[in-house]
């Protein structure tokens, strides 16, 4: 699916367009329309922990999202080896409105509990 950006990524500005991929279960490629040398891992947050955080109006408005509105939530993943050495970017999430492909990244308060570099295996049942 492709998606168009309603506000800049975060040191990315120049991105108007990704194309969504699903990887498997847990894990999407995000690519840039524009450049295809610009592409990102995904993960879906809600496999390794409780995740939550208030979607503002202004995020509604951009991505033209209402109440019942199909929204996908996605943070970047820094994939490493072994895997359970990745890092989650949860501070700063992706929300995908896919009934209208429009997608807008989201830069969470520092006050709240999530981190920026997260390794995976902190969320590892051991």
């Amino acid at each position: 699916m492709i998606f168009d950006i309603s506000a800049p990524i975060l040191g990315f500005e120049s991105i108007k367009q990704v194309k969504l991929e699903k990887i498997d279960d847990i894990f999407m490629k995000m690519q840039a329309v524009e450049d295809e040398h610009i592409s990102f891992t995904l993960i879906d947050p809600f496999v390794l922990r409780e995740y939550d955080f208030e979607v503002t109006k202004s995020v509604e408005d951009a991505i033209g999202a209402a109440k019942d509105s199909n929204l996908l939530v996605l943070n970047i993943v820094l994939i490493q080896t072994p895997i359970e050495d990745s890092i989650v970017n949860f501070i700063g999430p992706l929300v995908f409105n896919t009934d209208n492909k429009k997608a807008i990244q989201i830069i969470l308060p520092e006050s709240t509990k999530y981190g920026v570099a997260e390794k995976i295996s902190a969320f590892l049942k051991k």
